[in-house]
C-alpha cells in the first residue's frame, strides 16, 4: 500500500537538468523543439537569454523528468546564462557541421563549463545539422569525434530537421546521468558504515578522550 502514495507526491524517479550550449545559429532551439514537441521550424529566430522545456521520458524502468534549459548563444548573453551552468547535471555542446568556426568555439564553451558547472557534470558533443549536402559540410564526421575523444566524452552527429539521432542524444546523456546519481545513491550507505567501521577499528587503539573527541 505505500506505492500509491509515493507515486502521489512525485510522478518521477529522477529530475534531470540539461543544458544546451553552443554558438547562435547551430540549432540548439530545433534539437530541444524536436525533442520535446517533435516539429520543426525553418524560421529562425535567436533565443534572447534563456528558455526551457520539460519532457518526461522513461529509462530501464524509472521514469525520468528531463528539464531543459535552452541557451543564447550571443556574447551579449553569456553572463545570463553563466548562472545557469551550476544547476546543469548534464551539458550538450553543440555545433554547426557546415560552420567551422561554431566547431573551433567548442573549446571555448568547455572552458566555460570548466568555470561555471560542477565538476561531475556529464557532457557530449553534439554536431547539428548532418542532413546538409556534404559539399557544404566543413567539419568532417571524423573531427567531431576526435574532439570528442580528446575530452572523454561522447559524439552523436544529429539533425533537428529530419530527427536524426536526436532521441539518442538526449536518451544518451540522461541515461549517464541516471547511473551516476544511481550509483552516488547505492554508494552513500555503504561507504558511510566503512567509515564508521574504520573509526571504531581506528579508536581502539586510541585514548578514550581522544575517540569521544572524534565520535
Amino acid at each position: 500500500m505505500a506505492a500509491p502514495p509515493a507515486r502521489a507526491r512525485a510522478d518521477y524517479d529522477y529530475l534531470i537538468k540539461l543544458l544546451l550550449i553552443g554558438d547562435s545559429g547551430v540549432g540548439k532551439s530545433c534539437l530541444l523543439l524536436r525533442f520535446s514537441d517533435g516539429s520543426f521550424t525553418t524560421s529562425f529566430i535567436t533565443t534572447i537569454g534563456i528558455d526551457f522545456k520539460i519532457r518526461t521520458i522513461e529509462l530501464d524502468g524509472k521514469r525520468i523528468k528531463l528539464q531543459i534549459w535552452d541557451t543564447a548563444g550571443q556574447e551579449r548573453f553569456r553572463t545570463i546564462t553563466t548562472a545557469y551552468y551550476r544547476g546543469a547535471m548534464g551539458i550538450l555542446l553543440v555545433y554547426d557541421v557546415t560552420d567551422e568556426s561554431s566547431f573551433n568555439n567548442i573549446r571555448n564553451w568547455i572552458r566555460n563549463i570548466e568555470q561555471h558547472a560542477s565538476d561531475n557534470v556529464n557532457k557530449i558533443l553534439v554536431g547539428n545539422k548532418a542532413d546538409m549536402d556534404e559539399s557544404k559540410r566543413a567539419v568532417p564526421t571524423a573531427k567531431g569525434q576526435a574532439l570528442a575523444d580528446e575530452y572523454g566524452i561522447k559524439f552523436f552527429e544529429t539533425s533537428a530537421k529530419t530527427n536524426l539521432n536526436v532521441e539518442e542524444v538526449f536518451f544518451s546523456i540522461a541515461r549517464d546521468i541516471k547511473q551516476r546519481l544511481a550509483d552516488t545513491d547505492s554508494r552513500t550507505e555503504p561507504t558511510t558504515i566503512r567509515i564508521n567501521q574504520g573509526d571504531q577499528a581506528a579508536g581502539a587503539g586510541q585514548e578514550g578522550p581522544k575517540s569521544g573527541c572524534c565520535g
